[in-house]
């Protein structure tokens, strides 16, 4: 007998291909069959439901999530798998759980206070909601078998692997050759026991708890290529990389850095994110250079790119992307009270817009058009009536340039007053370009950060609400192709064994949802997590049905309890991807 039967659903199964009507049948976590409707009975399954009007899709993959510690108190990885998500890519941009030095129990706290900082992660979730266990990779990876809901897969982390052998010496110092032999066993024992391979940083906005650059920051091009040439002796696995060109443009070095590591490994290498705005044409060609040049060398490079404007929020209180503007986190990381005092002086300001607007703030100059801001959440009887207004009307009515009015409104709530950025690139020019760049062969959708930055963005529901502007928005792609770019070609990337289709003997990770539904709700705060920390949540709208293994995982937007998922690892669940 089957286990379960969705009846009469319309099946857009991964491939691209034309949607079909079809039953389709699940036994012991896999697709057992698919036939014309009505060819199989509700009594051949031990359940079954009728899925007429609906859409029965792949469950999707996100290629980048820091979901590394939030599985440990969360296991569904939510809002993501709510939204469709059924399998996530984990221990990205050179930062992992694990492995930590048995005998140094302080590397624990160092990895919690670095995560805090550098992926805005919650401190007192980070120190209540995960045990820290483990020592090796594999003890990691085995302190979440059985216990999670989505499939999860994770790259060991170049800061882990460099604080385990270098200590403190890790931010700042270079490996002995001891030391760099020690560093490769330590991968190469991370791969064995199923991490994807490596990823790692050299991106100027990582910093640890203290402040300095994370550890990977400081490995020389020497290094980074003896590792990824340790990825390359195992099967299945990837490179996962950052460097400050990603938040703009690429040096020369930085490619031919990129190419290398590719090449030396015959692996994928993918980053993230690519930012596509029509206001600075010359970004997206400089920024996939790097991928023609690595196929020409005999690597890929792929970028991740969003579909979706990621709602985020900023703050002059707290540690946001306002203190990654060059010059400005000088300012904005100074007690309140004199931080207060220095953005109300002009000639402060006048040097904080200077630098925001200047080449050197790369990507962050779009942050700079303070009078496009919105109030959100204030805190003071003077700001009452201000949120939802823009920054623009309420400096008109007062006299002042936008971001002297923006100031007062921030101090008058003691700086806790929450500001939503409106998006520049919001334009029909830049969705253009947008959908002509997602038709690159090594242009993936993707760059969620769900898991980090948890009370400041809100990029996990990016699978329904770009699938619900798809079908009732700008239309920039047909539905069957959205789903592969969210399902079947992440699959193909990481080479994920039988998953990311629809088709007989894969495994049933699947979504059911209704297509005159399918939405994101607005990104609202909740204090959900360990210790009563905030993080920014958002609705699944129009998903009925997310199956992870043939296993019911949500149904209408609410958890069901199952934890069904598998921790993937590298050769068993994944094959080697082709840089051909």
């Amino acid at each position: 007998m089957l286990d379960h039967l969705i009846r009469r659903a319309t099946v857009v199964d991964g491939t691209g291909a034309p949607a079909y009507t079809a039953d389709v049948a699940i036994h012991e976590g896999r697709i057992a069959q698919i036939a014309e409707p009505h060819t199989l009975a509700p009594q051949d399954a031990r359940t079954s439901e009728d899925a007429h009007g609906l859409v029965l899709a792949p469950g999707f993959v996100d290629p980048h999530t820091h979901y590394d510690a939030q599985l440990f108190w969360d296991p569904y990885a939510t809002p993501s798998m709510n939204h469709g998500v059924t399998t996530v890519a984990g221990g990205n941009c050179g930062f992992t759980l694990a492995p930590l030095h048995p005998d140094r129990p302080e590397d624990a706290d160092y990895t919690r206070r670095m995560m805090a900082r550098v992926e805005g992660m919650a401190l007192k979730a980070l120190e209540d909601g995960v045990d820290w266990g483990w020592s090796t990779f594999g003890e990691y990876l085995d302190a979440l078998d059985g216990r999670i809901a989505v499939n999860a897969g994770f790259m060991v982390g170049h800061c882990a692997l460099r604080r385990y052998v270098m200590g403190p010496d890790a931010v700042g110092g270079q490996p002995t050759p001891a030391q760099l032999d020690a560093m490769l066993r330590l991968l190469h024992d991370a791969m064995d026991a199923g991490a994807w391979g490596l990823s790692t940083t050299q991106s100027s906005t990582h910093s640890d708890g203290d402040g300095h650059p994370v550890a990977s920051r400081h490995a020389r091009p020497a290094e980074l290529l003896a590792l990824s040439k340790a990825v390359g002796q195992h099967e299945g696995t990837q490179i996962e990389a950052i460097v400050a060109g990603c938040l703009d443009q690429f040096s020369d070095d930085e490619i031919d850095l990129f190419v290398e590591m590719s090449a030396v490994a015959g692996r994928p290498l993918n980053w993230n994110v690519l930012t596509i705005d029509a206001a600075v044409p010359e970004r997206v060609p400089r920024q996939l250079a790097a991928s023609e040049r690595a196929r020409r060398a005999g690597g890929r490079i792929v970028a991740l790119t969003m579909p979706i404007l990621t709602p985020m929020n900023m703050s002059l209180g707290t540690f946001c992307a306002l203190n990654l503007i060059p010059g400005w986190g000088d300012i904005l990381n100074l007690p309140v009270p004199e931080r207060i005092e220095r953005l109300r002086d002009h000639g402060v300001r006048a040097e904080m817009l200077r630098r925001a607007d200047s080449k050197e703030a790369g990507v962050f100059r779009r942050l700079a058009d303070f009078g496009r801001y919105v109030i959100g959440d204030t805190y003071s009887e003077a700001n009452a009536g201000l949120t939802g207004r823009v920054v623009r009307d309420i400096a008109a009515e007062r006299g002042q340039d936008p971001f002297h009015c923006l100031v007062e409104i921030c101090a008058n709530d003691r700086l806790r007053t929450v500001l939503w950025p409106m998006p520049t690139d919001n334009d029909p020019a830049s969705w253009a370009l947008r959908r002509e760049t997602w038709q690159h062969e090594d242009v993936l959708l993707g760059g969620s950060d769900a898991g980090a930055h948890l009370d400041r963005m809100c990029g996990a529901p990016y699978t329904t609400r770009f699938l619900g502007d798809c079908l009732r928005g700008r239309k920039l792609v047909s539905l069957e192709q959205a789903v592969k770019m969210l399902s079947d070609d992440p699959a193909r990337l990481f080479g994920l064994r039988e998953r990311g289709r629809i088709e007989e003997g894969y495994h049933a990770d699947l979504v059911l949802f209704d297509p005159e539904r399918i939405e994101a709700g607005p990104a609202t705060l909740v204090h959900d997590l360990p210790g009563d920390s905030p993080r920014l949540d958002s609705k699944a709208i129009g998903v009925v049905s997310v199956r992870v293994n043939g296993v019911e995982t949500i149904r209408d937007d609410v958890v069901t309890g199952a934890v069904p998922g598998t921790v993937l690892r590298s050769g068993r669940d994944t094959r080697t991807v082709s840089v051909k």
